[in-house]
């Protein structure tokens, strides 16, 4: 018996007895099973494989994850390091050290 004979059959179950608890706890269990497998089988990841698939995943996540937080933390490291070069470039303009006005 399949998954949608169980379902077919727990809702015939329900519509006789009136749907007691127990009936309606089965009938939301077996429905919710039976999208979670359609949902995996749509999404390619219903075979044997399909942990190996999401370990990769998320693997794969967090390594561009890692890369990107790397590459914010060089744009602001060289941005703080040029305006800080640019800062000593003013300051040596300023007190004459250097003699780009002259």
């Amino acid at each position: 018996m399949n998954r949608q004979d169980m379902l077919a059959g727990l809702v015939a179950q329900a519509a006789g007895a009136g749907g007691d608890l127990v009936t309606l706890r089965a009938i939301v269990e077996e429905a919710s099973e039976l999208g979670a497998d359609r949902v995996l089988r749509r999404m390619g990841l219903d075979d044997a494989d399909a942990h190996e698939d999401l370990s990769e995943l998320r693997q794969l996540l967090a390594a561009w994850r890692d890369a990107k937080r790397d590459a914010w933390r060089a744009v602001v490291g060289w941005a703080v390091t040029g305006m800080m070069a640019l800062l000593l470039v003013g300051i040596a303009v300023r007190i004459g050290q250097i003699g780009l006005l002259r």
